[in-house]
């Protein structure tokens, strides 16, 4: 096949499929490498955007996927009577801010960054799709850890959590939670040393 066939297949393919398909899976079905894959993605992502087209191709870490393009939401939703979703609310944005710039992180280390119980937040992230559970930590009753989703890279539209914005140190609160966080990493360590010599 050519590269316009190559092309064509790979967008029938991956609009086949529905969910995110991983570069690995796509270089099974058309017998090519990875770069090769990349670089037909690229193209179709390239003729989908110059020909306008109500549809785009994301890139969700190492799977890609078709996507609507966000300018057409409204009519998609009154084409399937999409109920609008509640935004997320102030304390959910910043448990997920605090989860997507520290994962994996258990919710005790999230409710000492926030200062309050985040429970209930952490399970409405969950039941979203925008949260999931990667294991358990290794210490005293094992507590559960969490990491954002693909759906999240989709929800926000980056396709790798570098392309999260940097962290404005020089915020007042930022500096001020630093150096809460850096005081209790030294009285941790000061204790440890006194627990050692003893």
């Amino acid at each position: 096949m050519n590269n316009q066939e190559f092309s064509a297949a790979f967008e029938a393919v991956i609009f086949a499929s529905g969910e995110p398909i991983s570069i690995e899976r796509l270089c099974q079905i058309f017998e090519i490498s990875s770069e090769k894959v990349q670089e037909i993605a690229e193209d179709l992502s390239d003729k989908l955007e110059k020909g306008k087209r109500g549809i785009k191709l994301l890139k969700l870490q190492n799977t890609y996927q078709l996507s609507t393009e966000e300018k057409y939401a409204e009519y998609i939703k009154k084409t399937f009577e999409i109920k609008r979703r509640t935004p997320l609310s102030p304390a959910a944005l910043e448990v997920l801010a605090v989860i997507a710039y520290n994962q994996p992180v258990t919710k005790s280390f999230i409710e000492q960054v926030r200062g309050v119980d985040c429970s209930s937040v952490v399970t409405n992230l969950v039941e979203k799709g925008l949260v999931e559970e990667r294991g358990r930590l290794e210490l005293p009753g094992r507590p559960l850890l969490y990491g954002t989703t693909k759906n999240f890279l989709r929800c926000f539209s980056i396709s790798d959590l570098s392309e999260l914005p940097a962290i404005q140190k020089d915020v007042p609160q930022v500096k001020e939670l630093g150096e809460q966080l850096s005081l209790n990493d030294d009285e941790f360590s000061e204790k440890s040393n006194e627990s050692e010599t003893e």
